[in-house]
This record gives C-alpha cells, sequence and structure tokens, in this order.
C-alpha cells in the first residue's frame, strides 16, 4: 500500500466505514430483529439501490422511452413495494415443513411490531450503503487499480473502526468471550468467506463488469437462506415476508433485464455503425 497516496487512503478508509462497519452492523441489527431470511431477502434491494445511486450519481443512464428504461424504473416501484410489504404486513405464520433438524436450536424469536419496523429499516439503511459503496468502488478503482489493495485496505480500516464501536457499544466482558461453538464458527466464517473472499470477488466483478452486473446472483442468498432455516434450524417465515421477498427478486431482475436489453441494443448499434462505415469505404473505393 506504500504506492497508495494520501487521498487514496482517505478514500478507501471511508469506503470501510460505509460497506463494511456501518453496512454490516446496521444489517445484524436487521436480522437480530426480524430473521435471517428477511435479512437475505433485503440483499435484493442491493442491486436496485446500486442503480439508484448510480443513475444518482450518472454513472448509469435512464431512458424511460424505451424498454429497457421503463423495466429499470419498473423495478425500483418493485423494490420499494416489497420493502413496504415486509416492513408493515407481517401476516400469518408459516411453520416449516421438515420436522427433522441438524441443530436443535430454541425457539426463533418473535419481534413484537416496534421491533419488526426497526429492524426492517436498519436492513433497507443497510442495503442504501451497501448500494452506494458498490457504485463509490467505481470512483475508488480508477485511482487504485488492484482489487486485492482495495479488500485488504477496507478490511483493515473496517477492523480497527468496528473495534472502537464495539468498544463504546458493549461493556460487559462477558459478551468478549470466545468459545468453541457456533457462534465461533459464524465468526470465522463471515471473516474469511465473506468479508475477504467475497468482497476481492466483488470488486473484482465491479471492476470487469460495473456495479450493477455484480449483483446478478443476488437472489440465491435468499434461497440458501431458505434452504438452511429449514432444515438445518427450525424456523419458518410470516407469509409478508415471503409476498415481499418474491417482489425483491421481481425487482432485482426486472432491472437486470433492462440493463441487459440496452447493453444488447448498445451492441447492435455500434455493429451498425461499423457496417455502415465498411459500406461507405466501398464506394468511395468503387468510384474510384
Amino acid at each position: 500500500m506504500a504506492s497508495l497516496s494520501k487521498g487514496d487512503l482517505l478514500k478507501i478508509f471511508m469506503q470501510a466505514f460505509l460497506g463494511f462497519t456501518f453496512g454490516f452492523n446496521a444489517y445484524g441489527l436487521g436480522v437480530k430483529y426480524t430473521s435471517a431470511t428477511l435479512g437475505a431477502a433485503a440483499f435484493n434491494c442491493i442491486p436496485v439501490t446500486t442503480f439508484f445511486f448510480a443513475f444518482i450519481l450518472r454513472v448509469e443512464k435512464v431512458n424511460t422511452k424505451k424498454a429497457s428504461g421503463m423495466a429499470k424504473v419498473g423495478g425500483i416501484m418493485l423494490c420499494i413495494t416489497g420493502v413496504a410489504v415486509i416492513t408493515f404486513y407481517k401476516g400469518p405464520y408459516l411453520k416449516p415443513l421438515n420436522n427433522v433438524h441438524l441443530f436443535q436450536t430454541q425457539q426463533a424469536h418473535v419481534s413484537s411490531k416496534k421491533e419488526w419496523i426497526l429492524g426492517c429499516s436498519l436492513l433497507l439503511l443497510s442495503s442504501l450503503a451497501v448500494g452506494l459503496w458498490f457504485v463509490l468502488q467505481v470512483w475508488v478503482l480508477r485511482t487504485c487499480p488492484s482489487p486485492l489493495v482495495v479488500t485488504f485496505g477496507q478490511t483493515f480500516s473496517s477492523s480497527i473502526q468496528s473495534f472502537v464501536v464495539a468498544i463504546a457499544i458493549e461493556r460487559n466482558p462477558s459478551q468478549w468471550k470466545l468459545a468453541w461453538n457456533i457462534s465461533l464458527a459464524a465468526i470465522l466464517y463471515c471473516g474469511v468467506f465473506v468479508v475477504s473472499i467475497g468482497n476481492y470477488l466483488s470488486s473484482w466483478v465491479v471492476k470487469k463488469k460495473g456495479p450493477v452486473f455484480q449483483a446478478v446472483t443476488t437472489p440465491f442468498n435468499l434461497i440458501v437462506t431458505l434452504i438452511g432455516s429449514e432444515f438445518l434450524f427450525k424456523y419458518g417465515i410470516c407469509l409478508g415476508s415471503g409476498i415481499g421477498a418474491i417482489l425483491l427478486v421481481l425487482s432485482l431482475y426486472s432491472v437486470l433485464w433492462g440493463k441487459k436489453k440496452e447493453a444488447c441494443c448498445h451492441d447492435a448499434s455500434n455493429n451498425n455503425s461499423i457496417t455502415n462505415s465498411v459500406q461507405v469505404e466501398r464506394e468511395i473505393l468503387d468510384n474510384i
């Protein structure tokens, strides 16, 4: 990191606070007040919020007169609707179909209406923070072209920031003790795979394909979480969460379809321009 300027270091530090420190902590609290399944569903907001900030910061363009632009705007509307359904409508509790579970846990915490709304709000804030973080990654990678260096700098900066926040908030010494249990396994898994490997791959994809394209596999988070909750634990979901999750997945693919349609039209336009240029050159040569 010796080749990085002070401006680059400041960008990486602020990016770490936005995407890691604030985003992950808000997400963790949101999952605590709602459920793991809803947390996975909230991940589907990230591509939509990414596109929203990309449009605001003029990284992406929208032409509402074309089908691609209408699909992008429709995706944002579906996302807003899905978030509203999840937040304000819980509906009946749907018990898991599988009665045999690998881990025997206590009954899932039933959130009050106030906790539920707070948790959904935190998940939305987390999605907004991570969406903005993805867009600003392009800004950072322009001056620091190595995704591995950016990932290391952000992870290291976030470790310091999170340590300071944890000391300020958690004063109970017993909460800092680690034991050989599933909690330690979850911490190691999150640190190694989610933060380190996952974010390095995210930075690499953002650099190669852009911030919106990175989110194409986001719905798999929800699918894997539903399967894990069903077969590993004894957690079900609320009807409102299921309906909202479907709307969020639809919003994701609406935006991605618009993005793909726009890219295809752009490629076709370029090919036509090249063909026309070749024809003009041939006509000039024939006249000569």
